[in-house]
């Protein structure tokens, strides 16, 4: 039996199965929309992915992850612009609805994050022509402010779509609850997003307390304290119908259980608490 609105960033079960076994684990649950990370496409090669999307009719949700585009040089600018452009045609080969951007934080040596913005900016400008001419919208993520140093200097949703309103067509935001759940104008910028057309994706999980590890203890949801039906209606009430991509980064606990418990638990909690 198919499970409709669900998706699998297969970050959740990247420690048990590579692309095609995740595929087949997610498959057997009814699940048939994934949302792959790059190195997990390299692994098995980009052709082999695509033919795993095709022959499986799977719709990919987003593909993860372009950005980080600050660098101390006009070299290392480059060179980010020349991968996401890179993982635009990535992008394009799975037929994904998006590539998610992980913008970058600050240069080494840096302490100016206005800067870095504005080279997210440029940086974003710079492959916008391509992703528009290759069919694939470019989704900000703005990560939780503690990561603003090393990942990601956009880390409220008014800051994404102030960039997006900069740069025009093409371009919108991943709305990853871990992310934005705490912003007191959350349900404002939700609906910001929505009448643009700019909601791309929405990603969930849950939000620990306590919370062991910042980057490596995300909840299975329902395990934690973020509302994840009260967001979900406003970003319907806001446009946007498409999956919930579960993406659950968890060292200790869900990256160490087996895959088939990892995904039955997601398809049982998105069908009661999402």
């Amino acid at each position: 039996m198919a499970i409709e609105g669900l998706s699998i960033n297969l970050a959740t079960v990247r420690k048990q199965y590579d692309m095609k076994q995740a595929v087949d684990a997610c498959l057997k649950q009814g699940i048939t929309a994934i949302a792959p990370w790059r190195d997990q496409v390299h692994a098995i090669g980009l052709s082999e992915a695509a033919r795993v999307v095709a022959d499986n009719g799977l719709r990919v949700t987003g593909l993860c992850r372009g950005g980080m585009f600050p660098a101390a040089d006009a070299e290392g600018r480059r060179a980010a612009i020349d991968d996401n452009k890179r993982a635009i045609d990535e992008a394009a080969a799975l037929n994904a609805d998006c590539l998610v951007l992980v913008v970058g934080g600050l240069p080494e040596g840096s302490k100016d994050i206005v800067h870095a913005r504005e080279m997210v900016s440029d940086g974003i400008a710079a492959i916008l022509p391509h992703a528009r001419a290759s069919g694939v919208p470019i989704a900000i993520e703005p990560l939780h402010p503690m990561y603003a140093a090393d990942r990601a200097c956009v880390n409220t949703m008014e800051q994404a779509l102030d960039i997006c309103d900069l740069l025009g067509e093409g371009i919108g935001v991943a709305v990853d609850v871990y992310h934005v759940w705490w912003d007191p104008k959350l349900d404002q910028q939700i609906a910001r997003a929505g009448a643009g057309g700019r909601i791309l994706a929405h990603h969930i999980c849950d939000w620990l307390v306590p919370t062991t590890d910042l980057l490596l203890d995300r909840g299975m949801m329902g395990d934690g304290v973020i509302d994840l039906k009260r967001i979900r209606r406003t970003i319907e009430a806001a446009g946007f119908h498409g999956p919930q991509e579960v993406e659950i980064f968890s060292a200790e606990n869900w990256w160490k259980r087996p895959g088939e418990e990892v995904i039955s638990t997601c398809a049982e909690r998105f069908l009661t608490v999402c």
